[in-house]
């Protein structure tokens, strides 16, 4: 009996032993073996007011019939994550080799620590960082983010998901002294959405990938959009002291002019009385798309540092006044499918991209060489306006249904504008009667004085621009888009009146 008892410890050992050596055997080690998560996206949306914290869970579940190995669970910033992660009762940033049992999971408690006064720089409006849990070679992530400055954020939005505006064709005014944080898609929808002077809206952006039903295909977009269907409107009354600003949501000085962080707005088809007066929308992908039969009215406005095009027209409305659109990565204004369009003292400038300022199409292509395209009337008339920048042509047409001649097809006219084109008055494969609806125009070159400096995005006339005492007086367009009076008799073309000293 002693011995028996004796050896008890030994063998107590040597089972200890023989079952952890199973365990370990019993590993699930291909490499496309994945872990499940309780959430793809965690949310900490608490608006904080004052300095405070949050916690929220994941669950990490291991859907197999054997073990898994994770090798490593970390927070991608480490050390200077502001998210901080406690791993099986360990506060710690970073986890090695935790096995997880068949049908079982793993829980992890986030936190996060926000002063809403914070600068921007240290507390942006959305601060987010990956979680990555890397298992067997391949690597997952679970997105944490939180709300990380005092402001408006709009209810029930994140990254990828939507929310409605509606009002029973009312009016809801945006008058919070607070800036306004949109995430994922705000959809506006009988109601009038009206921005008053100095409103801010930051727009959060960036690539979503969404799995789209019923063939669970992997569908990836770009986030932050506003969207204004065919009941809604927006109203955005801003002031020449206090504009009405719409933006991308990083404010450090590193995304100031970056491009392309949010989608854009865009006027779904039928959506009239749209107004920008004194408002400025950049740092987007398409400032503004407005669709079929939709209408947007432009007052002392900018659209600028876009990846897209600045404008978008497809067989719409828009009427712009005193207006700059530049630093796009496509056209300053793409007008496809026709349209009415009417703009009086615009300035656009495209500088170091391919394409060209302004491109007019009476065409909707359907495939890449428009052999299959539908096509609208086009109607445009731009004056005392400038349509410049580094390419030889800046002006683009297409007509395809005729050749540019027939303004019941395709209708334009320029008066009292400067201009860049060469190749566009070809005989055979251009518009070589162009002039004859651009009359009376300046066709300048890069050898012409027309802006300060388009290297510091300067659009203010030179001294010795050619655009001085070009234009003609237009009622009710008496001040410049810095608020400056126009000359009575022989104002300036573009949106800037040059001030002599």
């Amino acid at each position: 009996m002693n011995r028996i008892l004796y050896l008890f410890p030994i063998l107590f050992l040597i089972v200890s032993i023989v079952f952890s050596c199973g365990k370990e055997d019993d590993l699930i080690t291909d490499g496309s073996a994945q872990l499940e998560f309780s959430t793809d996206t965690l949310t900490f949306d608490t608006v904080f007011t004052t300095i405070g914290s949050a916690t929220r869970i994941i669950k990490a579940y291991n859907p197999h019939n054997k073990s898994i190995k994770i090798s490593r669970v970390a927070l991608v910033e480490g050390n200077n994550s502001k998210f901080r992660i406690n791993i099986d009762g360990i506060a710690t940033n970073e986890a090695k080799d935790i096995v997880v049992a068949p049908r079982d999971s793993m829980y992890i408690f986030a936190e996060v620590t926000v002063d809403p006064d914070a600068p921007i720089s240290s507390s942006p409006f959305v601060i987010f960082e990956d979680l990555i849990f890397e298992t067997n070679g391949n690597s997952q992530t679970v997105v944490l983010e939180a709300w990380g400055q005092n402001a408006i954020y709009i209810n029930g939005m994140n990254a990828g998901g939507a929310a409605l505006l509606s009002c029973d064709l009312g009016e809801e005014v945006w008058d919070d002294p607070k800036p306004y944080v949109i995430r994922g898609v705000l959809f506006i929808d009988s109601c009038t959405l009206v921005l008053p002077a100095n409103t801010r809206i930051y727009v959060h952006g960036g690539i979503v990938r969404q799995y789209v039903e019923p063939d669970s295909m992997l569908n990836f977009y770009n986030d932050g959009i506003i969207f204004v269907l065919s009941e809604g409107k927006i109203k955005a009354n801003g002031t020449l002291d206090e504009p009405v600003i719409i933006q991308g949501d990083r404010l450090e000085e590193a995304f100031q002019e970056r491009s392309g962080q949010w989608a854009g707005i865009r006027f779904g088809a039928g959506s009239t009385g749209n107004e920008f007066n004194y408002t400025t929308v950049k740092n987007s992908i398409i400032g503004a798309r407005v669709d079929s039969a939709a209408v947007l009215t432009l007052n002392s406005s900018k659209i600028y540092n876009t990846a897209g095009s600045g404008i978008i027209g497809i067989h719409s409305t828009i009427n712009a006044n005193n207006t700059l659109v530049y630093n796009n990565g496509g056209n300053c204004m793409q007008v496809v499918y026709g349209g009415d369009y009417n703009f009086n003292y615009c300035t656009l400038a495209s500088y170091g991209v391919e394409s060209s300022a302004l491109f007019l199409s009476n065409a909707l292509c359907l495939d890449l060489l428009c052999q299959e395209y539908r096509w609208n009337r086009l109607r445009s008339k731009f004056k005392n306006s400038i349509v410049f920048g580094s390419r030889d042509d800046e002006i683009s047409l297409f007509d395809r249904q005729g050749t540019g001649t027939d303004p019941f097809i395709f209708d334009y006219d320029f008066q009292n504008c400067i201009v860049r084109v060469e190749e566009l008055l070809d005989e055979d494969n251009g518009y070589p009667t162009f002039f004859n609806y651009c009359d009376p125009c300046q066709n300048a070159d890069a050898s012409d004085a027309v802006f300060v400096d388009p290297n510091e995005d300067d659009y203010h006339l030179d001294t010795l621009s050619i655009a001085e005492q070009r234009a003609v007086p237009i009622t009710g367009l008496s001040i410049d888009l810095d608020g400056e009076m126009r000359d009575g008799g022989m104002p300036d073309v573009g949106c800037y009146e040059y001030l002599y000293e």
